[in-house]
């Protein structure tokens, strides 16, 4: 059963088509192939924008009989928005299921295009939660950019395996002219280079399997627009030489090698042989992925991808269809899924029907009856269904998953409101979808002034996924300028603070301190989990260990949010367990919004330290404990010192070398500051920090300042003290702005 007569014929469009014969054929195929689960590859394309990636997905299409080979790299298979076509960027990504036979094996190969622009780097991350292995692809030209280190650090944090395939060879022929020597070396080059990013980020018991081998056959080198690649095992089986690819490539002869050496069968060759299967890649991705009881059922189940135990899967993307409602994409990772099954979604406490099961090709959904572990499929009928949910049998309740990490935060908030009042609902209900579709985005209406606040990773995050969204829907808005997100820290630690309730009778005592920088980057790479802590897991505790806590305060952690965490250091308060909910929603409460200007928190540790309460239960409920515990919180942030951090881009600059003086006058007049300035052939690269609320407009001051031939690439984001001649400014301002008064907050100790 070849990849070419299965999917012959199938030509994807935008839009729903109704179903063919073909899509009947192609959709028992598909349920055959399903219930192979050692064949089946579940992969990511990851990369830098404009690296090749949606193009390399085109032409694997192509050659399975999905699309014209005559459109590779002008159709763009899974560029299913318009506004993609009109950027020239993935914005959403897509799936594509396919055949691949090798060695006389058939394959079902489930892959999912990525974005490659940073600020839609949401959809990176939840498709490599539904992956095992990963296609990164880099640049024969460019080589190896921040966005390129960004999706392979993403995926060794998911524990999923790396192959590298390196694109555009036939420009580094044709363009840089170089010999074959030279050639050899740049790209030798470029795999020691990306294979020492993987040495410095991997876990150590994946460190030498995972390393890319040219040798082995984990790289292979190519153009995915000419249809062509190769690898060591490649020129074997085709009985090419290096040589013999520069000379036909420098001749034009593309064609040529692409019947020679097609792309499909190289890449994915190196697919089935190297990357793994579910069963095979569940044994190390569960512990990692699930914090539930590996020996109970269903840890054991999902362990082993089995297929006969009970359902566990997980919801990865979720896109609003006006017809069908919320179409998900869910990985299963136990048991199995059928057409009209009731499921229940772990994190809202609901239950639906599936009202319909589908296989992808691209946009298109092709109806399936059912599909077992290991496989990524569509699901229809789960409303109001959000990324990061966990789906199990009704009555069969499980351990959710954890949660998706994103590797940034919203730094870029907007005000948007209607302007026609009547459109308001409409406007909510809008956000409310977008919100479950990407999770980055974050989504407030401000209680002092009504407005909605949409934040979001950067500008065009916002305007591509929100702002055109909704005038798509033909509601008018008026929207705000762009504004950062700033957070609120202390600078030191506090004494022993009281807050008391409203009715005198009960005091909660707190400390607040900044978290040590090691814990804080703990959390925030998913070391340390999120949410409420309800058992002391040892391994839990080994991690906050091995991040600098102490090893006894490790043990009275009860929560972590938002990248701040909640300590219970009481000793003989009798009644307080009966309050400590109360005492976490105050937390949280005051996590995301901080004294000084209502802004969010960031890096805290509050310690619950001690508490006077009333004997009388009917005095101690939450209209007493929670403004009880807010205020001792507030008041210890204050006396603490508490401040503001803003948000600093670490980007990378490429400028012709007669534009570095303008790029660098340009990065200091920002507030930035040069980190390194390194030389590249002709070029320089500049690495500098510079605050998020300086970078507005920063792309077209660049371009400006070297003649329009220099351009910037994020490589990390991270919190800065604010100056302290900007700090009163600036709480005053935002203040003005949310509509509070200019009075800034003092303790409440009487």
């Amino acid at each position: 059963m070849g990849s070419k007569n299965l999917f012959k014929a199938l030509i994807a469009t935008e839009f729903a088509m109704a179903i063919t014969g073909k899509d009947i054929e192609y959709a028992d195929n598909v349920q055959k192939l399903m219930l192979v689960q050692k064949n089946i590859r579940n992969i990511g394309i990851v990369a830098h924008i404009h690296h090749g990636k949606t193009t390399l997905t085109d032409s694997l299409a192509a050659l399975a009989g999905m699309m014209s080979a005559e459109l590779v790299g002008e159709r763009m298979l899974t560029w299913i928005d318009k506004q993609e076509h009109e950027r020239l960027m993935t914005i959403y990504g897509a799936t594509v299921t396919m055949a691949h036979k090798c060695e006389n094996e058939d394959y079902l190969i489930n892959l999912l295009d990525t974005p490659g622009h940073v600020d839609f780097g949401a959809d990176v991350t939840q498709a490599l939660r539904a992956v095992d292995g990963a296609v990164v692809m880099a640049c024969a030209v460019e080589g190896m950019m921040p966005q390129t280190e960004t999706v392979l650090h993403q995926a060794l944090q998911e524990r999923v395996k790396p192959v590298l395939f390196i694109n555009k060879v036939d420009r580094a022929i044709k363009e840089l002219k170089l010999t074959p020597e030279q050639l050899q070396k740049r790209l030798t080059d470029l795999v020691i280079e990306i294979n020492n990013f993987v040495q410095r980020n991997v876990e150590p018991q994946f460190a030498e399997e995972w390393m890319f081998s040219v040798e082995k056959g984990t790289v292979a080198f190519g153009s995915a627009l000419k249809k062509w690649a190769i690898s060591v095992p490649a020129m074997k089986k085709f009985g090419l030489s290096f040589k013999d690819i520069i000379q036909l490539c420098s001749e034009d002869r593309d064609e040529e090698l692409a019947k020679r050496a097609p792309i499909f069968v190289v890449v994915l060759d190196m697919v089935a042989k190297h990357l793994p299967s579910p069963i095979q890649a569940q044994k190390y991705r569960i512990p990692k992925l699930w914090r539930g009881e590996a020996e109970s059922e269903i840890g054991k189940s999902l362990l082993t991808c089995d297929a006969s135990g009970d359902l566990a899967a997980g919801v990865t993307k979720v896109v609003y269809d006006q017809h069908a409602g919320m179409i998900a994409t869910a990985r299963i990772f136990s048991g199995k899924i059928s057409e009209g099954q009731i499921l229940h979604m772990v994190k809202t406490n609901r239950e639906a029907k599936v009202q319909q099961l589908s296989t992808f090709i691209a946009s298109r959904r092709v109806p399936i009856k059912h599909s077992v572990a290991g496989n990524v499929v569509g699901l229809v009928g789960l409303p109001d269904v959000a990324v990061g949910e966990t789906l199990c049998e009704s009555e069969k309740t499980i351990e959710p998953f954890e949660s998706i990490k994103h590797i940034f935060e919203p730094v870029v908030t907007k005000a948007i409101e209607p302007k026609n009042p009547q459109d308001l609902p409409k406007l909510i209900d809008l956000l409310r979808i977008l919100g479950s579709e990407d999770p980055t985005l974050k989504i407030k209406i401000s209680p002092e002034t009504g407005e909605t606040l949409v934040s979001g990773l950067g500008e065009l995050h916002l305007d591509a996924k929100v702002e055109r969204k909704i005038r798509e829907r033909g509601i008018d808005i008026v929207v705000s300028s762009p504004v950062v997100v700033y957070r609120e820290t202390v600078v030191k630690r506090s004494q022993e603070i009281e807050g008391k309730s409203p009715n005198r009778h009960n005091k909660v005592f707190v400390t607040v301190e900044p978290l040590q920088d090691s814990v804080y980057k703990a959390i925030k790479s998913g070391k340390i989990p999120e949410g409420k802590i309800k058992k002391k897991k040892q391994e839990l505790i080994e991690a906050m260990v091995e991040s600098g806590m102490d090893r006894d305060e490790a043990k009275q952690v009860v929560e972590v949010y938002n990248g701040n965490m909640l300590v219970e250091a009481t000793r003989g308060v009798v009644q307080i367990g009966e309050i400590m909910e109360m005492v976490h929603e105050a937390f949280r409460e005051m996590m995301e919004q901080g004294p000084l200007a209502k802004e969010p928190c960031y890096g805290l540790k509050i310690r619950v330290v001690d508490a006077k309460l009333h004997e009388d239960a009917i005095h101690r409920g939450p209209g007493q404990m929670i403004p009880c515990a807010r205020q001792a919180i507030m008041n210890a942030m204050l006396l603490a010192g508490a401040v503001l951090y803003e948000p600093v881009q670490t980007v990378r600059i490429d400028t012709p070398m007669e534009y570095l003086t303008e790029a660098s006058k340009l990065v200091m007049g920002k507030r930035g500051l040069v980190l390194e300035t390194n030389p590249q052939g002709t070029r320089y690269v500049v690495i500098a920090e510079i605050p998020v609320n300086e970078m507005f407009g920063f792309e077209a001051a660049l371009k400006s300042a070297t003649g329009g031939r220099g351009f910037q690439s994020l490589i990390d984001v991270a919190y800065r003290k604010l100056p302290s001649d900007l700090q009163l400014q600036t709480v005053l301002r935002i203040r003005e702005r949310k509509g509070m008064t200019k009075e800034l907050p003092k303790p409440i100790l009487d």
